[in-house]
């Protein structure tokens, strides 16, 4: 066997949380792997296991200075590991989180309920979060999610539809909902109607400096071949939000799929036979060396990328 691909991203998440099938199928799989050292894997396990907690990853965004210096962000965060509101309140007010907020399940991947959220809007509605969560600033956006999808060092951006714009207060309950309702391509969710006071006269753009930028960080911090990230837009600032990041995606829509995920497999197996041209290419050490498809993006409707 020359590559192990694999999408074992839930039954990884499950043997973490103890359940002893799953412990015994990534058991025998670590061995196998550890046994056969010469086996290119897409992508190693312990990578992966960065992506399966959302405080831990978002952590890893915040603490990139070089992110932040040119507007890129992780809106602000916290995690709850106890239902005692009063603490939470404090937790919140220490890492300077505000209303509206996003309370999301702090494992992110291995159960329909890690895609399941909810918006609150004030103090009281705290009571429905269920620790161990997140709970992170809402960014208005003007109901716009920008999803970039990553192969190696290939990358294509979808635009999908997103939560409207919301603002704290008082009197709203908290509002229960699961991204795959609000933010797939097909998406038709009343949340994602923006109200007539919040319509933008002009549509921003993601910035792709910016995009590269988010992508280099991951490649050097988390060090996936096959992920994707979720990018809101400040309406206000216009600086990049990173809010979710994703182990092997959907790749709904990318272009020629199939074709990119062969040449990055080929890539990493040459690397991993001491081919250091290809090493080059994959890691971006030099200009010469990187894979730029954006000279296809009217064919394929691919965007290049060059992230020296």
């Amino acid at each position: 066997m020359d590559v192990f691909l694999h999408k074992l991203t839930d039954i990884i998440a499950a043997a973490d949380q103890g359940d002893p099938k799953a412990s015994s199928i990534i058991g025998r799989v670590e061995q196998y792997l550890s046994n056969h050292p010469n086996i290119t894997v897409i992508d190693p396990l312990n990578n992966v296991r960065i992506l399966l907690n959302r405080y831990g990853y978002y952590t890893i965004l915040e603490d990139e200075v070089s992110l932040q210096n040119i507007g890129v962000f992780t809106p602000t965060f916290a995690e709850f590991t106890t239902a005692n509101i009063e603490q939470n309140i404090e937790i919140m007010r220490q890492r300077g989180v505000t209303f509206p907020v996003i309370c999301k399940p702090t494992l992110a991947h291995g159960s329909k309920s890690a895609h399941e959220m909810v918006l609150i809007f004030n103090e009281r509605g705290l009571n429905v979060c269920k620790p161990p969560c997140v709970v992170q600033s809402f960014v208005n956006h003007n109901a716009v999610l920008h999803k970039v999808f990553l192969v190696g060092n290939r990358y294509h951006i979808c635009q999908r539809p997103s939560l409207k714009n919301f603002y704290a207060s008082d009197d709203i309950d908290p509002i229960f909902y699961s991204t795959g309702e609000v933010c797939k391509a097909d998406s038709q969710s009343t949340l994602s109607i923006l109200d007539p006071h919040d319509k933008p006269d002009v549509t921003m753009h993601p910035n792709e400096d910016k995009i590269k930028s988010i992508i280099k960080v991951l490649r050097k911090r988390i060090g996936l071949l096959l992920a994707g990230f979720d990018v809101v837009i400040d309406n206000v600032s216009g600086n990049h939000a990173v809010i979710d990041i994703n182990v092997f995606p959907s790749y709904d829509n990318f272009p020629n799929f199939f074709n990119h995920l062969l040449d990055c497999i080929q890539d990493n197996v040459r690397i991993l036979n001491g081919d250091s041209s290809y090493d080059d290419c994959v890691n971006n050490h030099r200009p010469n060396g990187l894979i730029n498809i954006g000279v296809s993006s009217v064919q394929y409707g691919v965007t290049g990328m060059n992230i020296n």
